[in-house]
């Protein structure tokens, strides 16, 4: 049986998070009633004019910065010839021959794999190249009923930039990798919402496979209908299997767009494909060209620290492990929150706040994680949480520490609670929960459950010493060079004073009073 390489592109189109449309002042709002946000513009009628967005031509620009693009000092718009029923004016104005970003690249982050490919990826550190990144507008929305169909227009004009890679993707997992940091991305940069569930961001796959050995790509097939990110995932397996078997019969592949299939698993053909001619792209003669100095300028200062610099940074300035620095980083939320929590409190370790952060915080709200998490859902695991992060629905102000249930000052106080002794770890995991669920602070909870620990000297010297002298076998043990009785003793000292003993100080005075 024949071997052949699998080459894959995505075609990302994302609607950006501005206030108005891309050529007309029509408000941009999701969930609006049908038809109530349009204007002779947006609606293609005779004689209305468009005018250019300048917030979503700076967004794009910000996301090119970002992903490593460069602007070219001229940009125009072109019109793109065709006819969908939601294409309001029968072509869509778009970029062609001069968009406003080129080149760049997508970092595959680890923990932006499935979870199940976490531990054997094939290149670590890939940057997948990008070839383009224009801005036009999107389309209205068809509703397909039992005999009829609905047009809703308030999306047809909305600015959607639409981020093009190269044909560098070589897997699955690699495309399911390059979708979650892509999105992660353009969250944070605050560029678009990037919830693939309200349609602000679509992905269309190309695939194609050659013979090993043979330099030239194997026939383009287009995949649509893709709605979320197991979905991208399990249509390219299944296109993949498709296309070597139909190869293996002999059969001749040519370029196609086909229709992914949910429900069944399965691709099935809509079209063949048209090329670039097809369209009968021409210069828009209602928009002049655009020159960008002065935007590239006014962008760059805004370019914002990128998931990977922070992660480098965490590691670096708080001292944590380049795993719990890639799960910090992983959302704006996230990672805000544990530098609000950082910073309240000198006096605790960053890496401590971290442990309790991801071991035992967000484990305790488990079903409320995704609020916590902006855009998590069950099906896309890639942090190692009881429901991780993927694809789903971020707020707009995803760097909003407010999503938490306790304040970091609140945190960081609980945190110092256990790291100074005053009570225990077994302790601090009965506290936690209850300050997420009453939101009380860490001190009232300690009280009233008398968790306070007792950190005298004097007191807990003489309940060791009727320990050692009711033990002479086990002091001798210690004596003898057996370390790990040493413990023993603390657990009967915790025993004995109702686990209110400060075990730091117990193991001290126990090894001061065995050894010397």
């Amino acid at each position: 049986m024949p071997k052949y390489i699998v080459t894959i592109g995505l075609e990302v189109h994302a609607q950006l998070t501005t206030q108005s449309k891309m050529f007309c002042a029509c408000p941009v709002e999701y969930g609006a009633e049908p038809n109530t946000h349009t204007c002779p513009t947006c609606l293609g009628l005779p004689g209305a004019l468009p005018v250019l967005n300048a917030a979503a031509i700076e967004k794009t620009i910000l996301t090119g910065m970002m992903l490593g693009c460069e602007t070219p000092p001229l940009v125009k718009w072109d019109r793109k010839n065709y006819f969908y029923p939601d294409m309001p004016k029968n072509y869509q104005i778009t970029q062609f021959d001069l968009p406003l970003c080129i080149g760049g690249g997508v970092p595959l982050y680890d923990l932006a794999y499935p979870k199940d490919a976490q531990k054997s990826i094939a290149k670590p550190g890939k940057v997948v190249k990008l070839t383009r990144i224009h801005l036009e507008e999107d389309v209205g929305k068809s509703t397909h009923h039992d005999k009829f169909t609905t047009l809703d227009f308030n999306r047809a004009g909305t600015p959607l930039m639409e981020i093009v890679s190269d044909p560098d993707i070589d897997s699955a997992e690699e495309a399911f990798a390059y979708l979650t940091s892509l999105r992660q991305i353009l969250i944070y940069g605050g560029v678009s919402d990037a919830d693939m569930e309200k349609g602000n961001l679509r992905c269309d796959v190309n695939i194609s496979l050659r013979p090993e050995g043979q330099n030239e790509l194997g026939a383009k097939i287009e995949l649509k209908n893709l709605n979320s990110m197991s979905a991208v995932r399990r249509a390219i397996k299944f296109e993949t299997e498709r296309q070597a078997e139909a190869l293996d019969r002999g059969e001749k592949l040519i370029q196609s767009t086909r229709r992914w299939d949910d429900d069944r698993g399965e691709t099935t053909l809509m079209r063949t494909k048209e090329d670039a001619h097809d369209y009968r792209y021409f210069p828009d003669p209602d928009l002049l060209p655009v020159r960008t100095a002065e935007l590239v300028a006014k962008m760059k200062p805004q370019v914002p620290e990128l998931p990977h610099e922070k992660r480098a940074r965490f590691e670096q300035e708080y001292s944590v492990s380049p795993y719990d620095a890639s799960v910090l980083s992983s959302t704006l939320a996230l990672s805000g929150y544990y530098e609000a929590a950082v910073s309240a409190r000198s006096d605790v370790p960053p890496k401590k706040i971290a442990n309790w952060l991801l071991n035992d915080y967000l484990g305790t709200l488990n079903s409320k994680i995704s609020y916590i998490l902006p855009g998590t859902t069950p099906e896309t695991p890639t942090i190692d949480y009881s429901v991780p992060a993927g694809f789903g629905s971020p707020p707009s102000e995803a760097a909003s520490t407010s999503q938490f249930p306790i304040s970091g000052q609140a945190f960081a106080d609980f945190v110092y609670q256990v790291e100074s002794g005053k009570i225990s770890a077994a302790q601090g995991k009965i506290v936690l929960p209850e300050m997420l669920e009453t939101g009380k602070p860490a001190a009232e909870i300690i009280k009233a459950k008398g968790f306070e620990q007792v950190s005298d000297t004097g007191a807990l010297e003489a309940i060791v010493e009727q320990i050692l002298a009711a033990n002479p076998d086990k002091v001798a043990e210690v004596q003898a060079g057996n370390e790990k009785a040493m413990n023993w003793f603390t657990g009967q000292a915790m025993k004995a004073s109702q686990g209110k003993a400060n075990p730091k100080m117990v193991t001290e005075i126990v090894r001061k009073k065995v050894l010397g």
